[in-house]
């Protein structure tokens, strides 16, 4: 029987159509360049790879789930709450799952030696964060709204705000990977990856809601958002790793 940190397969058959998006994607140029042309071979998995790196508390510092602890000074922008809960595919929590974050600072800047366009970094932030779910599923991360930022993708080309989240069972090979937006971006029309989505209800489940109840009074803006892992209400997630 699956612990209750694994990802249990639902009973429904394969997420409807439309849900992911595709491998490659006109749209999104690089794709041509990332996706498999023939098809996976599966390789099996061992026993120490599906029972390791342990994704305990151990691993865990004090502010790695507060962006805007991590330094002496504090960084600049807009701090915000984002908080939700991992769920599987009936709507039960999923307990102690490493849930990751990376993201631009406010001025929509990577701290990665690949992006140079002219924003400053900020000293202060490092755009990075981890937490363990709770018995109720739930995470939360105090952060930094992040800043659009251009692209090479098209012609005047810029990704709306955006989060990277990655989520963990029991071991490496248990990684689900996807993207919170945030409500009312002006950008989203003209952003390949995010209309890469067919199903625009499965588009939306990428964007979080703000909430009164989480904000915090002269300190913090609060948005929900919930990770589903299967099923009709699945979020959506990336078939392979990338940059942007």
């Amino acid at each position: 029987m699956a612990t209750p940190t694994e990802f249990r397969l639902p009973r429904y058959g394969e997420d409807p159509d439309g849900t992911h998006p595709p491998l490659g994607y006109p749209g999104y140029r690089s794709t041509a360049l990332r996706h498999p042309k023939q098809d996976l071979v599966l390789l099996p998995q061992m026993l120490t790879e599906v029972t390791g790196p342990l994704l305990g508390p151990g691993r865990l510092g004090e502010h790695d789930n507060d962006l805007t602890r991590q330094h002496a000074g504090e960084p600049q922008g807009q701090r915000i709450i984002v908080t939700g809960r991992l769920l599987d595919g009936d709507g039960r929590p999923v307990r102690d799952s490493l849930v990751e974050i990376w993201q631009a600072n406010a001025g929509g800047r990577y701290r990665h030696t690949g992006d140079r366009w002219p924003s400053p970094l900020d000293p202060n932030f490092d755009g990075v964060g981890r937490t363990l779910t709770d018995s109720d599923g739930r995470y939360t991360f105090t952060t930094i709204k992040p800043g659009a930022y251009p692209w090479k993708n098209h012609d005047n080309a810029w990704r709306p705000a955006h989060i990277h989240f990655s989520v963990f069972g029991s071991a490496f090979t248990q990684r689900l990977v996807t993207q919170m937006y945030f409500p009312d971006d002006p950008l989203f029309s003209q952003d390949p990856i995010f209309n890469s989505i067919p199903d625009e209800k499965a588009r939306q489940r990428m964007v979080s809601r703000y909430d009164h109840e989480i904000t915090q009074a002269e300190w913090a803006l609060g948005f929900q958002f919930d990770i589903v892992l299967r099923g009709r209400g699945a979020s959506v997630f990336e078939e392979e790793e990338d940059e942007d």
